[in-house]
């Protein structure tokens, strides 16, 4: 291309030519914006990691919003992006299976089956002779099962770029090769993108950079966090046995004994291995910009053990030698999920990276990404893969530390609440050694250290790993025994927390805000922030602490975003923003003893004339000043403490010594969440990005006759779900118990056999000894009352619609008054 005809202006600009900049070229092509997005490349497409990727794609998987991104991408592959574009792409629908040998694995395939059920996958659970069936080589000793996914197959990655380039060619997307980028910096209301053939003003850049992502990050000033590891697979000679087949043999998942996959290539034999120790890490400070087509020398020794391992399972390939081994680099962030979304702290930059699936996820990913850009929200929920889920607590050593962990787990069971414990603690509260040697078991929340549960009775204080109940359940049960009859005390300083204050934050946070702001110094209010489809972007619990001073409360994982919500919508108002997250703590204590505890501690007066519900007061406990909320997430009396981080400890050992007399205890997230199921209260897993305050069944924090962001589609979806139009509801849902396994989200739901939505939440209610859940499901199965089943690791349980909550139904519990003192 000559200079002359190199673009100067662009509505988008993606740096980055592999799957997954191809991907959201061709997705924001098919939302409108084809002509004005140009895609760089500064070799050629997918000469990163895309090329060398081995091209599995899989239904297999326990992510509702995966599962819907997974079933979208085999659709495409399978025959509508050629049929769309005229280029082949080479699938080969061969199917999989996912094998088990022990019990626990077993649970995992059950489970994956149910949120399968869900989607609609043509997905079933068999045993070991069908898998010899259609793979009559891989040795079955030890296998109890498999997850058989009939449509599941492999596709040239290469192919599949080239079509999507295709495709985004003739959406009208410039697709530039040669042309690397060497800047990416803000000026004014734009971004400017340099490279080696000339200069790009853009209105939003993108990310795509895959093994440069990082380094690409730091020329905007971002903390970018993901790690390139290297991973190998083999393919071998000839195999004579594979000649004769008329057919190709499904992919082989052995998670155990390979940790990896077997498949055919052409006639020739294919494993993969994702070794489970000893991971390799490259290009940690820098990826080389002449890398291109990169691989490196296979390391034999690394990977032996599975290697062998793979050899023993199928013995047709143990005399055969290695033709080819492909070792190439690709990118791991912490969890193991990828970046896509906003960047923290800027507006417009979007990444599209740090994706170690890319030919698995990428498609249906890009396209929600394309929707996010395009109009203001995705439609599936987005918070496993928004990049503000990391703060400036994601440093480069520790970056490298978790990508390691996630690459030893990357075939190891997803347990349900599964903890990843390397690189840790890394923000923890005051409380911490304190709880810790109180037999606190903890988990990472936003880089803060949260209490989970408290061994006891003889549990070990460790992580108890199980798709069934297991030994925690009844600690848990404990702890909430506690709150519901005497009083119980945890740490809460996970919770983000945010100051608004100056003479435009009433202004400010009107416009943002679904519900009323609290007019009185003191008042207390719960509401919603949405983006202009009337999704919802976060819960805020918000109290106004003085006439030009608020303070906002929600959950730790929506710091940033709420940070952003606030200084990308911010017009000519005068306020300011104060993070106070890692400068206050906060403690939570709640249950009928808690005024009695409360009382020890502070000449306050806590009775409902002196201090009402939903009110806040600046008081003195334990000498120090705090502010205490006068509300429960637990659906008890009870208060919040928002702390100076100096004073929490001092506060903390107060409430305890005084507790002890009323049988105090120490309480987690884990119990927190069944107090809160059991109160129908709401929480992150309802309301997401997919759903919109009437669909979540929160009408009663928002007014539609106020002005705000979001609220012309509030008044919309508000219009449908009064005709009965709204594509589903969140229901709440009493599920018959097994004793043993309570289920765990994504579960399909059916009326009459078919299938109307999917859990959200489920938990196991100990005060009402119910299995309680959270429901999307289609308005006519919404009803109180409506007969339902739910799929739990593969079997219908009956269930029913709840009309009101499980617990206190009239919510008389939180607004007890104090007992007045018989007189002398």
């Amino acid at each position: 291309m000559s200079e002359s005809n190199f673009p100067t202006q662009a509505r988008v600009v993606i740096v980055g030519g592999g799957v997954m900049g191809v991907g959201l070229a061709y997705h924001l092509g098919h939302e409108g914006w084809g002509p004005d997005t140009v895609l760089l490349e500064k070799a050629e497409l997918t000469s990163g990691s895309t090329w060398h990727a081995a091209g599995q794609i899989t239904h297999s998987t326990s992510s509702f919003s995966l599962g819907k991104c997974v079933d979208y991408n085999i659709d495409l592959y399978s025959g509508a992006l050629e049929a769309e574009t005229g280029q082949p792409v080479t699938w080969h629908g061969c199917g999989s299976f996912r094998l088990a040998y022990t019990e626990d694995e077993m649970d995992w395939l059950r489970h994956t089956l149910s949120v399968g059920r869900t989607l609609g996958f043509n997905i079933e659970l068999v045993g070991p002779d069908r898998v010899a069936e259609l793979h009559p080589f891989y040795n079955l000793d030890g296998v109890l099962g498999a997850l058989h996914t009939p449509d599941d197959g492999h596709v040239d990655p290469t192919n599949v770029t080239m079509a999507m380039a295709a495709g985004a060619r003739q959406k009208g997307v410039r697709i530039i090769r040669r042309g690397r980028a060497t800047n990416i910096t803000r000026q004014g209301d734009n971004w400017v993108v340099e490279t080696e053939k000339g200069t790009i003003r853009c209105e939003h850049v993108v990310n795509a950079g895959g093994t440069y992502a990082r380094q690409m990050g730091e020329w905007s000033g971002l903390q970018l966090p993901m790690t390139s590891m290297t991973h190998h697979y083999f393919v071998t000679d000839t195999v004579p046995e594979f000649e004769q087949l008329d057919r190709e043999l499904p992919v082989i998942r052995d998670d155990k004994l390979v940790s990896g996959y077997i498949r055919m290539e052409q006639k020739k034999g294919l494993i993969g291995i994702y070794e489970k120790e000893n991971p390799n890490t490259v290009w940690e400070d820098h990826c080389p910009w002449d890398a291109e087509n990169e691989l490196f020398e296979a390391d034999y020794d690394r990977v032996m053990p599975w290697l062998e391992n793979a050899l023993d399972r199928m013995p047709i390939f143990a005399e055969l030698g290695i033709t080819r081994d492909v070792h190439g680099a690709i990118s791991h962030p912490p969890d193991g999920n990828p970046l896509i979304g906003p960047a923290p702290g800027v507006r417009n930059y979007w990444c599209c990276c740090g994706t170690q699936i890319g030919i698995g996820w990428g498609p249906g990913l890009t396209r929600e990404l394309a929707r996010w850009m395009v109009h203001g929200a995705a439609d599936i929920s987005m918070r496993d893969y928004d990049p503000r889920r990391f703060g400036n607590y994601a440093t480069k050593d520790w970056q490298v530390i978790k990508a390691k962990e996630d690459y030893c787990l990357r075939h190891e069971i997803p347990f349900p609440h599964f903890n990843r414990l390397a690189g840790r603690p890394v923000k923890p509260s005051p409380l911490y050694e304190r709880l810790k040697d109180k037999g606190a078991v903890f988990e990472e929340v936003y880089g803060h250290e949260r209490p989970r549960w408290f061994a006891r009775d003889g549990v070990a204080q460790e992580d108890h790993y199980s798709f069934r109940r297991n030994a925690v359940h009844d600690v848990v049960g404990a702890e909430c025994k506690a709150v519901r009859e005497a009083v119980g005390i945890m740490d809460i300083s996970a919770f983000t927390k945010v100051e608004v204050t100056g003479p435009g934050a009433e202004a400010l946070l009107d416009r943002l805000v679904a519900n009323r702001l609290p007019q009185k110094v003191g008042g207390i209010a719960l509401t919603h922030m949405l983006n202009r489809r009337g999704r919802i972007e976060l819960e805020t619990t918000v109290v106004r602490l003085a006439e030009d001073r608020f303070y906002l409360v929600c959950a730790a994982f929506f710091e940033q975003r709420l940070l952003d919500h606030l200084e990308q919508n911010r017009a000519d108002e005068d306020s300011r923003v104060t993070l106070r997250s890692n400068d206050w703590a906060a403690l939570a204590l709640n249950g009928p003893a808690s005024r009695a505890v409360l009382a020890q501690c502070t000449d306050a007066d806590l009775s409902n004339t002196g201090f009402r519900w939903l009110t806040a007061q600046q008081i003195i406990v334990a000498g120090a000043p705090v502010w205490a909320f006068r509300m429960s997430y637990a659906g008890e009396l009870g208060w919040e403490f928002h702390i100076p981080r100096e004073h929490a400890l001092a506060v903390y050992d107060a409430l305890w010594a005084a507790g002890e007399a009323h049988g105090i205890a120490d309480y987690g997230s884990f119990a927190m969440n069944a107090l809160r199921m059991e109160k129908g209260f709401k929480g992150a897993g309802e309301l997401t990005n997919e759903v919109t305050l009437p669909e979540a069944d929160v009408m009663r924090f928002a007014k539609l006759d106020k002005e705000y962001l979001g609220v012309e589609a509030t008044r919309e979806s508000a219009a449908q779900a009064e005709a009965g139009q709204h594509p589903w509801t969140c229901a709440y849902l009493e599920i018959e118990p097994d004793g043993e396994i309570d289920g765990h989200g994504g579960e399909a739901v059916l009326l009459n056999g078919e299938v109307v939505g999917s859990t959200a939440s489920v938990a196991y209610g100990h005060t009402v000894g119910k299995i309680l859940a959270f429901a999307y499901v289609k308005p006519r199965a919404a009803s109180p009352g409506t007969e339902l089943q739910v799929v739990i690791h593969g079997a219908p349980r009956s269930a029913h619609v709840l009309g009101e909550p499980a617990y206190d139904p009239q919510s008389l519990l939180p607004r007890t008054d104090a007992v007045a003192e018989p007189a002398e």
